[in-house]
């Protein structure tokens, strides 16, 4: 049963730049615009409209728009769910200017000694992260370790969490990796993995959608039965003020928005491509968490029991559910 019929989310993609080079990730290889300020004013007025609650300011790496400050204050002050990931080169230059605007920061820390993270992240990033926790926590800000779970850094997971993460204080956030498009992410994890990694997952003070878990033992999407919402709960905006369908990892089509997003996306155009959504030969076997999470939170399968512990234990924590019942 469909509990909610509008998009909840907005992936705004600020630019595709980035300053690192991750082995798992293709979008730093687009060239890119910045998104501007007055395309962003008057679509956040227009997500309001269409019911969306959370905008996830993305990229690329965010912080490398010069205004990234003043996207998330004003998605903050309108009363969003902001939230926003970063790989904290540049985090430390910034972290006055976002203190107190990001509702759900996240910072991608992948490996618990500091040469295997920058080789996997293409860049020397590993002593920021470090650096943006100690300056996060003297500014009394919140941030998450979000690490991206592959087969070759599981075991790194114990040392992430008992070094880096309790003693900070923070929330270990556990990303299963996925493939997508020609991006490939190493062998994907067992049986025996995805249990060690679920069971990881109920300790104090880790958050893991045990959802993920699930759809992975159920070979993902799939195409005759989909429960992928991609369309219909998320908004992807693109660098170059697009509305992209299905989603950013199938980017089938771009419909420019022209500072009319709430119109454009009622447009028959826009749904019925919407109407697609899991259905596309590239949907078999999708396991995109991005996707996935708003997907299963919008209606009653087995995916949105599976998810609702976790999700309140995190939002509980974060204290973002008190935003939301007073948005």
């Amino acid at each position: 049963m469909r509990l909610v019929r509008h998009p909840v989310l907005c992936n705004y993609y600020v630019t595709y730049r980035c300053n690192a080079r991750c082995s798992f990730c293709d979008i730093w290889e687009k060239p890119s615009p910045y998104i501007q300020l007055a395309d962003v004013e008057r679509n956040l007025q227009d997500l309001k409209r269409l019911g969306v609650s959370v905008v996830d300011f993305t990229g690329g790496e965010p912080l490398l728009h010069r205004q990234i400050h003043e996207f998330v204050g004003l998605a903050h002050d309108m009363g969003f769910i902001t939230t926003l990931t970063t790989n904290c080169l540049l985090y430390p230059k910034y972290a006055e200017k976002l203190r107190g605007k990001v509702d759900m920061l996240h910072f991608s820390l992948d490996a618990s000694e500091k040469e295997v993270h920058d080789r996997g992240r293409g860049v020397a990033c590993y002593d920021f992260v470090l650096e943006s926790i100690r300056v996060a926590r003297e500014l009394g800000e919140r941030p998450d370790i979000l690490f991206t779970v592959f087969r070759e850094n599981l075991a790194d997971l114990e040392a992430v969490y008992r070094d880096i993460a309790q003693p900070n204080q923070l929330v270990l956030i556990l990303n299963p990796a996925f493939e997508y498009n020609s991006v490939a992410t190493g062998e994907q994890l067992s049986s025996e993995e995805l249990n060690y990694l679920s069971a990881f997952g109920r300790r104090k003070g880790v958050y893991l959608n045990e959802a993920f878990i699930q759809l992975r033992r159920d070979g993902g999407n799939h195409i005759n039965a989909p429960v992928c919402r991609a369309a219909s709960t998320t908004l992807v905006i693109s660098p170059s003020n697009e509305l992209v369908l299905p989603c950013y990892h199938l980017g089938e089509q771009k419909f420019p928005i022209e500072g009319n997003l709430l119109n454009l996306y009622h447009s028959p155009a826009v749904q019925s491509l919407a109407a697609l959504e899991g259905r596309l030969p590239q949907c078999e076997g999708c396991t995109i968490n991005c996707y996935m999470q708003p997907s299963f939170a919008v209606e009653t399968s087995k995916y949105f029991w599976q998810a609702l512990p976790s999700t309140l234990k995190y939002n509980i924590n974060k204290g973002t559910w008190k935003r939301m019942l007073t948005r």
